[in-house]
């Protein structure tokens, strides 16, 4: 206790001024004394190793003092110092501390847990969770990771020269240390203003692997060291369902086209993982536009769109009936397609160093690549802490160049994705290609936290950037602190499209497979109306396109931005309606003027029959002013039964079933996740690709699941 007392004064008092070399020779005096010490102490109890708990701090923090960085600076006085031993005291008064894995979670496991490398110059070291094996003390499990294998290549992407980084010092203390508030500030600013070098993949920083570890007030019982992590910190886009409409007071529905699919895999990620998904990552118009459907397509280009109108009954109301509208758009040839200018802006912070982020994200771009022309042409922008030209435009026919510049990624550091954004927008305007594809793709976990990282500011960078017409891919990756709402906002306000890959199955699909929706854009702004006959219709409900919803005089408004289609691209939107005298009416009859609010189109006896009347707006690439495709709707497009409906139609009810169950959508209560299954395994069909059947397996699994 007395020892304890002493330590604690002297850890109050304000260590006095000394000259950098004064400093620098009592330090090396200090640790060779240390190491002198230790060499020729006998080993202690119970270590078969013959090391004893303080020999193996030292062991991997003598080379961290002698390092020019620390020896030099006030910071290995006030913090290096008091910090090895307090470590010391703790390992030798309270024996040797197991690290409780139900504790290690969140940040550190998204950043460095996963890795162990040796505590060598250049590399971090780091607490990995592993189980205990027997009684081997913390002392035989520092020893382990220690000596662990490095990488003898050391990719100049991930690892520049030493003069300009302190990664290992500001990295070694984190995981060394419980108490990184003040290292972390200075370090940070110290490695802060280490310049970058040209076309070397920022690195990583010390504020976000430090500020993983919160700091503990005291001694833990039983000499456990708790690391107390961040919780998950995803963030989904997404609105209340739409409420039912009367067709009396409010007979026009407008939205903006999406053709992204990010929420089903996001679905499909926790439905697989044994968990419901959140209800918040699910929306309805995604899922369903995640399939292919064989909808009949334009003839030519002059007219890029086919609408297909089916009314059908509802399958989980009797009383009500579904609007299903098809909409495919023009497939573009392959030998036609124009020539791609493609920025690859990729996220290397130190979140994405996970096996399903930046692994994933490298063997995904490699299949993109092996995918494009010889004659298209790749760069690449990586950003972290600050961002910097890894690759400049190459064509493909350079392939090997390209994937090798892939390969030597690596993560680490914060997220500054804002410069990264600029960066890869001005590589791109650089080389604009006219009449070609010009397109940044974005490929993150969503995590942005340095410099303008708010939804507004990104929003607003993105908007100023599309004027130059150059389109957004943005392709999300990993789980724990996904952002997917700035995903949709990027990809909403960048002429942009959103998908997330979780597995390489996935980027297949995406990047190979869709290449050319996901790619070649075939029109910009792409809007719906859809009127509504108040003679024939008393309400209607919108299933999804909750985030896509736009005023009714924006679909005149060439101004306003809406969505943009790739070619081969479909998009499909259900509306269940209810007819006119239905008990399933859920608005009273208004009591005054009702009968003279009928819209004139209406009320004109020719359109008497008319259930609905379909219009979309469009603009081709490159051109301000949109073209209008109209579409009216009547009997002749009803059908009298479900199985009536075409095959496709009855697979994207059940997949809008489906996501109407999983995002809590009162009208879809009664109807069963069997009754969803068995509509979607009678309307299946050929399924080429196994997606429709791996749809009936998350089925089955939701099933399960809600029912415990």
């Amino acid at each position: 206790m007395t020892v304890d007392k002493e330590l604690e004064k002297l850890s109050r008092l304000t260590p006095p001024a000394a000259t950098p070399e004064a400093r620098a020779r009592a330090l090396a005096a200090a640790m060779q004394a240390f190491d002198t010490a230790e060499n020729n102490a006998p080993a202690a109890q119970g270590n078969a190793k013959g090391w004893r708990q303080s020999s193996i701090i030292n062991w991997i923090w003598s080379p961290i003092m002698n390092k020019k960085f620390l020896a030099g600076s006030a910071l290995a006085t006030l913090l290096v110092i008091p910090a090895a031993g307090y470590l010391t005291i703790e390992l030798t008064r309270n024996g040797s501390p197991i690290v409780d894995q139900t504790e290690i979670a969140g940040d550190l496991s998204k950043s460095e847990a996963s890795k162990q490398p040796a505590a060598t110059v250049g590399q971090p070291v780091t607490i990995a969770p592993q189980a205990p094996a027997g009684n081997n003390s913390l002392a035989e499990q520092s020893v382990a990771v220690a000596q662990a294998p490095q990488d003898k290549e050391a990719p100049a992407v991930a690892k520049p020269d030493s003069s300009q980084t302190s990664e290992f010092d500001a990295n070694d203390i984190a995981a060394l240390t419980n108490k990184p508030e003040g290292a972390a500030a200075a370090l940070g600013a110290a490695k802060r203003s280490a310049p970058a070098a040209p076309g070397i993949a920022p690195q990583r920083q010390l504020a976000e692997p430090m500020a993983a570890i919160a700091p503990s007030p005291a001694p833990p019982a039983e000499g456990r060291v708790q690391i107390q992590l961040d919780p998950d910190r995803e963030r989904f886009a997404n609105a209340a369902a739409n409420p039912i409409k009367s067709v009396a007071t409010d007979p026009v529905s407008t939205f903006s086209a999406d053709v992204d699919s990010a929420s089903y895999a996001f679905v499909r990620r926790s439905l697989t993982g044994g968990a419901m998904p959140d209800p918040l990552s699910v929306r309805v118009e995604e899922m369903i536009n995640y399939f292919p459907y064989d909808w009949p397509g334009p003839d030519n280009a002059e007219q890029p769109f086919k609408a297909t109108v089916t009314v059908m009954p509802t399958p989980w109301n009797h009383d009500t009936e579904l609007m299903h509208v098809a909409i495919k758009g023009y497939d573009i040839a392959p030998a036609t397609t124009p020539h791609a200018n493609l920025v690859f802006l990729i996220d290397v912070s130190g979140s994405m160093d996970e096996p399903d982020k930046l692994p994933l994200l490298k063997s995904a771009f490699r299949l993109l690549v092996n995918r494009l022309k010889p004659d298209d042409t790749v760069s690449i922008v990586t950003y972290a802490g600050n961002a910097g030209t890894v690759l400049t435009p190459t064509r493909v026919a350079e392939k090997s160049k390209i994937l090798s510049a892939i390969d030597r990624l690596e993560a680490g550091g914060s997220t500054g994705g804002a410069e990264g954004i600029e960066a890869a927008y001005d590589l791109a305007k650089q080389g604009f290609v006219k009449d070609g594809v010009n397109r940044v793709m974005l490929a993150t976990d969503g995590d942005f936290n340095v410099g303008p990282s708010s939804d507004e500011d990104l929003k607003r960078i993105i908007e100023e950037r599309r004027k130059d017409g150059i389109f957004l891919t943005v392709l999300g990756f990993g789980r724990g602190n996904l952002n997917d709402s700035l995903m949709q906002t990027l990809a909403q306000n960048g002429n942009g499209s959103a998908a997330y890959i979780d597995t390489l199955a996935e980027a297949q699909k995406t990047l190979v497979e869709e290449a050319g929706s996901t790619l070649f854009p075939i029109a910009s702004d792409v809007k719906f109306q859809v009127e509504f006959n108040p003679e024939r219709i008393a309400e209607y409900r919108l299933i999804g396109y909750e985030t896509r919803a736009l005023n009714r005089e924006d679909f005149n408004n060439d101004r306003v931005d809406a969505g943009d289609i790739g070619s081969g691209h479909s998009v499909t939107a259900i509306y269940e309606i209810t007819p006119k005298g239905s008990p399933a009416v859920m608005n009273d009859d208004l009591r005054y003027g009702a009968a003279d609010k009928v819209p004139a189109e209406a009320a004109d006896s020719a359109h008497q029959g008319e259930l609905a009347f379909v219009k979309m707006r469009y603009k081709r690439p490159g051109e301000d002013k949109s073209a209008l495709i109209t579409t009216p709707v009547d009997d002749n497009n009803a059908v009298a039964t479900v199985d009536a409906a075409p095959q496709d139609v009855r697979f994207s009810v059940a997949v809008a079933a489906f996501g109407q169950k999983l995002s809590h959508v009162a009208a879809v209560d009664t109807y069963s996740y069997q009754a969803i299954a068995d509509l979607a395994a009678a309307s299946r069909g050929t399924d080429a690709f196994g997606y429709r059947s791996d749809f009936l397996g998350l089925v089955r699994l939701a099933d399960g699941l809600s029912q415990r």
